[in-house]
């Protein structure tokens, strides 16, 4: 009687440390292995012009992560000499961000293509996502429509829709927490530099500027702006309302506007020292670019062009009426190329 009785509780020791042990691990997992990875400083996702023309193209340590055309804007990864082709996921993207540990993105399911200028809020198909950097582990940051999704740190700012406030800004941690209403209206975040990002105000076209830190808006320049771009919050390209919305320079040092040409502009860009846009004119359309002051004005194609994306490498953009993707070098925007990266299996 006592063997077997030693039998027992010997068992059940064994059983009850098991059970121990299950439950630490599974703690520590969750502690550690499955906690939100925080950033340290203000990353930024993205940048501005790549942003405003829907952030279907982001670079990231040499990987440049994009909604392929090919696989109906869906998910993929490439380096940048277009090797070593891999799909993420089957989302279809768009307002694509990255930081050492994620992306984030704003799921497209609702539409045909992802790269649709004017993309219809949806529920459930326009979640805000974080995804790991090989494609596993999707989390759903906030389920109701998003758009113009920007990262500032551990925040994202963007734009949400819901039917009692209709789009408002809002924000969200990245790890899914701190989901609130910031205005109760809709400024686009997509230009942040830093704690900031700069927007036009949608009253009178000034120029301002809202800290991520303390929530708060500061005029930078007087003008009647759209869509500002900046890279260190001093100097700034914007399309000029009252100009018929040709490209405009202006610093904060000596706030003299710079008018940088004759052409209006519907899209730009800005990478490095030149600045690329799609001219309007209703008889000879065309995609430019030009200096930083306006100088060396150069035709890259004729037509009419949009969603203007620049990494370190090209400028990619979609021919407006076919809907084909284009890519030019940095180092020679003459030679237009078709971008066909090709297209893999579903992700199971």
């Amino acid at each position: 009687m006592k063997k077997k009785s030693t039998k027992k509780t010997l068992l059940g020791i064994v059983i009850s440390l098991c059970i121990i042990l299950l439950v630490v691990g599974l703690f520590l997992f969750h502690r550690f292995v499955g906690k939100t990875k925080m950033n340290d400083d203000f990353v930024n996702g993205n940048s501005g012009g790549n942003l405003y023309n829907a952030g279907l193209f982001c670079e990231y340590d040499g990987t440049l992560y994009f909604s392929n055309p090919d696989d109906n804007g869906r998910l993929y990864a490439m380096d940048m000499n277009g090797d070593n082709l891999r799909k993420l996921c089957n989302d279809k993207v768009m307002y694509i961000n990255a930081d050492e540990n994620y992306l984030y993105y704003v799921r497209n399911n609702s539409v045909q293509n992802a790269s649709e200028d004017y993309p219809y809020f949806a529920y459930n198909n326009n979640s805000l996502c974080r995804i790991d950097h090989d494609g596993q582990n999707t989390k759903i940051l906030d389920r109701d429509p998003c758009i113009y999704a920007s990262l500032s740190g551990n925040y994202l700012y963007y734009l949400h829709y819901d039917t009692e406030t209709a789009t408002t800004l809002y924000r969200v941690c990245i790890d899914g927490s701190e989901k609130e209403q910031v205005l109760p209206y809709y400024i686009f975040t997509c230009c942040m530099v830093g704690p900031k990002f700069y927007y036009n105000n949608p009253n009178d076209g000034s120029l301002y500027s809202f800290d991520t830190r303390n929530h708060t808006s500061t005029q930078v320049l007087a003008c009647n702006c759209y869509r500002p771009i900046t890279t260190d919050g001093t100097n700034f390209i914007y399309q000029n309302v009252e100009d018929n919305f040709t490209l405009t320079s202006q610093n904060t040092i000596s706030q003299d506007p710079l008018t940088l040409g004759s052409d209006s502009a519907d899209v730009f860009t800005v990478a490095g020292d030149k600045i690329f846009y799609q001219k309007f004119d209703e008889e000879q359309p065309g995609l430019y670019s030009m200096n930083l002051d306006g100088s060396n004005v150069t035709k890259i194609a004729p037509g009419t062009y949009s969603n203007l994306h620049t990494t370190s490498k090209a400028l990619y953009f979609k021919e407006y009426f076919t809907g084909e993707f284009h890519y030019v070098s940095l180092s020679n925007p003459t030679e237009v190329k078709l971008f066909h990266p090709g297209k893999l299996e579903d992700k199971k």
